[in-house]
């Protein structure tokens, strides 16, 4: 839905940093997506299952993990801090058995690094036992957070997610899905949402689709089917499992022993699924609405060559989120791909920082550049974003420091310049270079010889959007929820902990009951 009239207002509070060494700013200036989720209904190693599945989607989330499984009658969480293969050791999944699971993996802003925060979120309320893990961000939790507690809910988070929990147990209807319903008829914003009983398995996105979910099947050994839900195709690959489908918009997925219901909970909207995933978000091994990222972040770079040509010795990515971009470049420009910067996969989170002397100390840590190839060379580096710009000029002294000639910084994406309210991490607008300045005064902050962003229209062109079913937000400033009125803590990756708000005004919405769509074997 294309939002006219609107009114927006953007207020932030910056607080002062902590002392402590912050990695993630350091070496990676890039939007983080707030999480991943994974289902299994129906294998006798449920827990196992999730385990590996929230492996595979431990790049939407480091800072916590967990697992909730069922065994038919009780259900079993465990969750920390930390990331997935040092949480579960075979020890904690012993203590996990059943059939059914749910896991999430968690990307924590600055300032909500604690294990109250960590997902699922379990409960036992008027509507039994229940779990829920959730990817994305209610705008108007807030505003709902503030109604209940005036109603004399307790909160014993702070994560929006705790809202449905509360309207979930507030509501009328006799049977979960109803109650699920209700819940999120209420609610604005994006939501993936995994919710597990004691015997049932719901997968549910929102109506606008802002989050990926997908639906795949895996035979177990005794040769009945395991229905498994998650973020990404990529955690199915691991699996050997098959990739059925996606979740639609609008749509909850019940899973029982009766096989797989499917609900439309909520009247259709226009789809404003995330761009970014295909931008930078999603592995490049996954189909994400329904396209290969892969094969769009190469017509990315394919169309970036077109759009922003340049006299040039080697290509060469940032990885390694800009290679599959670096690969489409080289190949529609012929000039050639080389590996000119190389990445230490190995780095702990925390680190202590010698002499402020020794420059580009924490990008060194992450990458470091190959003199041999870059040395007297005309460079196009390639990346898919600049967030602040910091980490990228520091990149391009030390492409300059190995010896180029010149460097040609070339973004898969057009300028950033607003805010993500939907399920990603993100700095405040004053903390965007590309809010206030132009990709010239960019480009001398660089310190690069060019630099060409791709524009809007090739973007979707590369990404086959011919509806505008994409959300493009953080490249427009205009949002496509009919009211928003959001607090959102921590948004940067800084250390620096924030706090932001922004107000939508238009036309409001209007409000359907839902519709049960088919049933699947």
């Amino acid at each position: 839905m294309n939002v006219r009239h609107q009114r927006i207002v953007f207020t932030s509070m910056l607080v002062a940093p902590d002392c402590s060494m912050n990695t993630d700013f350091i070496f990676d200036d890039h939007f983080h997506d707030h999480c991943g989720v994974f289902g299994v209904f129906g294998h006798p190693e449920a827990a196992n299952l999730a385990y590996l599945g929230l492996y595979a989607l431990q790049h939407r989330g480091q800072e916590s993990a967990g697992i909730v499984a069922s065994d038919g009658a009780e259900l079993q969480l465990h969750r920390a801090m930390g990331e997935v293969e040092e949480i579960f050791q075979p020890s904690v999944l012993a203590k996990l058995p059943g059939n059914l699971a749910i896991g999430h993996t968690r990307y924590s802003t600055a300032g909500d690094k604690a294990l109250l925060n960590a997902q699922p979120i379990l409960i036992d309320c008027n509507k039994g036992k229940v779990a829920l893990g959730h990817n994305g961000n209610l705008t108007n939790a807030g505003e709902w957070r503030r109604k209940l507690e005036h109603r004399g809910s307790i909160f014993q988070t702070n994560s929006d997610t705790e809202v449905i929990v509360h309207l979930l147990a507030r509501s009328q209807a006799r049977n979960l899905s109803g109650a699920l319903g209700d819940a999120l008829n209420q609610l604005e914003g994006a939501y993936s949402l995994l919710v597990l009983t004691t015997d049932e398995l719901y997968a549910v996105r929102d109506p606008r689709g802002f989050r990926p979910l997908v639906l795949g099947k895996l035979l177990t050994p005794g040769g009945s089917v395991a229905w498994l839900v998650a973020s990404e195709t990529c955690a199915f690959d691991l699996l050997n499992a098959q990739y059925v489908r996606e979740i639609e918009p609008g749509e909850m997925v019940r899973i029982s022993k009766c096989g797989i219901e499917s609900v439309h909970f909520a009247p259709a909207k226009q789809h404003q699924q995330c761009i970014f995933e295909h931008v930078y978000f999603s592995r490049p091994d996954s189909i994400i609405f329904g396209r290969s990222v892969n094969q769009s972040r190469e017509m990315l770079g394919r169309l970036l060559a077109r759009e922003h040509p340049v006299e040039a010795d080697i290509v060469v990515p940032v990885p390694d989120s800009g290679v599959p971009a670096a690969v489409g470049y080289a190949l529609e420009s012929k000039i050639p791909f080389r590996m000119g910067l190389i990445r230490n996969h190995y780095i702990g989170r925390t680190f202590i920082e010698p002499s402020q002397a020794i420059r580009n100390f924490g990008v060194k840590l992450k990458l470091n550049p190959v003199r041999s190839l870059i040395e007297g060379q005309r460079v196009v580096l390639v990346d898919d974003s600049i967030v602040r710009g910091t980490t990228s000029r520091k990149i391009v002294r030390m492409v300059r420091e190995a010896g180029a000639k010149e460097v040609h910084v070339r973004i898969s994406c057009p300028p950033t310049i607003s805010p993500c309210y939907y399920g990603v991490d993100t700095p405040t607008r004053e903390e965007l270079i590309a809010s206030s300045k132009s990709p010239e005064e960019i480009c001398k902050f660089l310190g690069a010889d060019s630099l060409g962003y791709l524009s809007l229209p090739l973007l979707r062109q590369a990404v086959a959007d011919t509806e505008g079913r994409f959300c493009t937000s953080c490249y427009t400033s205009v949002y496509p929820t009919d009211l928003v009125q959001l607090e959102v803590r921590g948004g940067t990756s800084t250390g620096n902990p924030a706090a932001a708000s922004v107000t939508i005004e238009s036309e409001p919405g209007s409000a359907e009951g839902p519709v049960v769509v088919h049933r699947e074997s």
